[in-house]
């Protein structure tokens, strides 16, 4: 797709190339976040239903806000869920029964994974001449690092 958006096509396309594995780390991880939500018991069911449910809601936001940016470039956002699963960065999610601490453990290694990928990003987008991606990315990982944050507060 064309754009008046004055960046090179090789830092457009560099920046849309990153900015959708993010995208993809995004979407895994708001299926991981609602796995964890839908599969938990425990005694501290209600607390940590409610965090799954809000990591999976800034994910999904997230996600929307990197395609967004990506097809601001001109470029395809790659969204679906299987585009996701074979671009993502995060390992599979655990399967069967699972501790909260499990949950918790899993939850926060993909939060981690994602949120010191959008840093690693800021780099790269201000390197191609993109300080906007900068700044998207760098907004996203403050939220996302935040997040983080809350669910290892309950590992302490």
């Amino acid at each position: 797709m064309t754009t008046r958006i004055t960046l090179p096509d090789n830092a457009r396309k560099s920046v849309a190339t990153l900015l959708n594995t993010r995208l993809a780390d995004a979407v895994v991880l708001a299926s991981h976040a609602k796995q964890a939500h839908w599969t938990l018991r425990g005694p501290h069911f209600l607390t940590l239903h409610e965090l799954f449910d809000r990591v999976a809601e800034m994910a999904a936001a997230h996600a929307d806000d990197l395609a967004e940016r990506v097809s601001t470039l001109g470029e395809e956002a790659a969204g679906t869920a299987e585009m996701a699963a074979r671009q993502t960065s995060l390992p599979p999610y655990p399967t069967g029964r699972l501790s909260e601490k499990d949950h918790l453990l899993a939850i926060a290694d993909r939060l981690g994974i994602y949120t010191n990928g959008l840093r690693a990003d800021i780099a790269e987008a201000e390197r191609t001449g993109d300080p906007v991606t900068a700044d998207l990315l760098t907004t996203l990982a403050g939220q996302a690092d935040k997040m983080l944050w809350m669910v290892e507060s309950h590992l302490a």
